[in-house]
């Protein structure tokens, strides 16, 4: 199993990408702490996976919720070898709908909470002679849609962070990846498109300007990746950004792909 022996801190893991990837962890021998902002989802999520996992909760928001949640890791399971920050807001917001507040909150959430949690790991990565962080960015870091300004800037930021932790940790035997994650079908933005008018299902018949096999990406096909840069046999590879994503990003125009060139 790729993650035997291993314990694993997963932010944002009571739905979604964070969930699939605390089951999918499990799985491979890893021993988990849920984090989440809901206790009774926490518990259900940690109680479904046995007594391999535990959990802890809280709003990243809070720098004290950053350092408590790797602290809770280490009281109960003794260690911590892997941090997966993946706890996130997508608030869509237009410049003229980003005022201060908005872009904070974002930012607190996405970019500054990772960083603080990556820190107070870092501590434990030191004593024990190693560690591995996963940060789950997105597509949008690379310029993102209208709608998603302080989004998209704060994954921005976190990618930078990331090539920067990666290089100023790599003596220490501490890995940094990044993963730019596409349009997953995370329960939230199913839910979010059909409140906007798509269809029950929508996420099944994607037009193939934005999936080509039809379908989006799942959290479970997420998670897959996630594990694999968690475990020893993606070593010695660090600083990698990874964009996960059914289509290459570079040299891309959506808007021509569709037309036949003579």
């Amino acid at each position: 199993m790729l993650l035997s022996g291993k314990v694993i801190l997963v932010t944002g893991s009571t739905t979604g990408i964070g969930e699939s990837t605390a089951r999918r962890a499990v799985a491979e021998g890893a021993q988990v702490m849920v984090h989440g902002r809901n206790e009774e989802r926490a518990k259900a999520v940690a109680a479904d996976l046995g007594d391999a996992a535990a959990y802890v909760v809280g709003d990243v928001a809070d720098p004290a919720v950053c350092e408590r949640a790797v602290q809770a890791t280490v009281a109960h399971f003794g260690r911590i070898d892997g941090l997966v920050n993946n706890a996130a807001l997508t608030t869509r917001a237009t410049l003229e709908e980003t005022d201060a507040a908005t872009f904070d909150r974002l930012v607190a959430v996405n970019l500054r909470a990772p960083i603080l949690t990556l820190r107070e790991a870092v501590k434990h990565f030191r004593a024990q002679g190693s560690g591995v962080v996963v940060n789950i960015g997105s597509i949008n870091a690379l310029s993102g849609a209208p709608n998603l300004l302080p989004y998209s800037a704060a994954k921005g930021g976190l990618q930078t962070a990331s090539r920067n932790l990666a290089n100023a940790l790599a003596t220490e035997k501490i890995r940094v990846i990044h993963l730019n994650v596409g349009w997953v079908t995370s329960p939230n933005e199913i839910a979010l498109k059909q409140s906007e008018g798509l269809p029950e299902g929508w996420q099944y018949n994607v037009a193939p300007a934005f999936a080509p096999t039809g379908m989006l990406t799942t959290p479970e096909q997420i998670a897959s990746h996630v594990v694999f840069w968690l475990s020893d046999q993606s070593a010695p590879a660090n600083g990698v950004v990874y964009e996960v994503e059914q289509y290459s990003l570079y040299g891309r125009n959506s808007a021509k792909s569709s037309l036949e060139m003579g």
